[in-house]
This record gives C-alpha cells, sequence and structure tokens, in this order.
C-alpha cells in the first residue's frame, strides 16, 4: 500500500475522477453540431476513467471517512472543478450569486465535519 496518507489518496482520486465526471457531462456543450448518439458515446468513454478512479477513492477513504463525509468531498471538489471548467473551458464567467450559493454549500460542509462535542 502507498505510503501517502489515506485523505491524500482519497482526495487525489476524487480530484482526477471529477475532472473526468466534468468533460463527460458538460464538455459536449462546445460541440452542439455533433449528433446526440456521438456525445453520448464519448461521453460514457470518458466515463469510465472516472468510475475507475472515484470507486477506489470511496473504497479507500471510507473507514477515515464517514460516507457522508466521502459524498461531501466529492461535491466540494465537483463544484470546483466545474468552476474552474465553466470559466476555462466553456468561458461562461461566474457571478456573485454562484460564489454566494458555493460559500453556503462550504458552509454545509463545515457543519459535516466538524465535531461537535
Amino acid at each position: 500500500m502507498s505510503q501517502l496518507p489515506v485523505p491524500v489518496i482519497t482526495i487525489g482520486l476524487l480530484l482526477a475522477s471529477n475532472i473526468f465526471m466534468t468533460f463527460a457531462w458538460y464538455g459536449h456543450l462546445k460541440y452542439k453540431s455533433a449528433s446526440l448518439v456521438v456525445v453520448i458515446l464519448a461521453s460514457w468513454l470518458i466515463a469510465l476513467p472516472e468510475y475507475a478512479l472515484q470507486v477506489p477513492a470511496n473504497r479507500i477513504g471510507h473507514g477515515h471517512f464517514s460516507a457522508a463525509e466521502l459524498k461531501t468531498i466529492q461535491e466540494v471538489i465537483t463544484l470546483t472543478v466545474f468552476a474552474v471548467f465553466s470559466v476555462l473551458y466553456l468561458k461562461e464567467p461566474l457571478g456573485w450569486n454562484h460564489a454566494l450559493g458555493f460559500a453556503f454549500i462550504a458552509l454545509g460542509a463545515f457543519f459535516i465535519f466538524h465535531k461537535w462535542a
């Protein structure tokens, strides 16, 4: 087994899987002329490595993190990756309302991970 700590492995795998997931789900938006069948097949091919990274991430991370914590980590990573993707790849700006919404989600993550006495 790797010498890296479980959180580093888990978060690294989830980050990589979310990059694939974001391209599978939203990358086709730049190619509106492509047929829907081609887009679906391409998305499936992109999603396969996403699952190959996400499943081990959750297997490795579970026990160190609860399932709710793993899901929270995944959602925060998903929003972060999507924000970068949206601005850099789709060239769509994010506004103050997006930042505020993401901040509320980060606040939710705080409540998930805070150890209450």
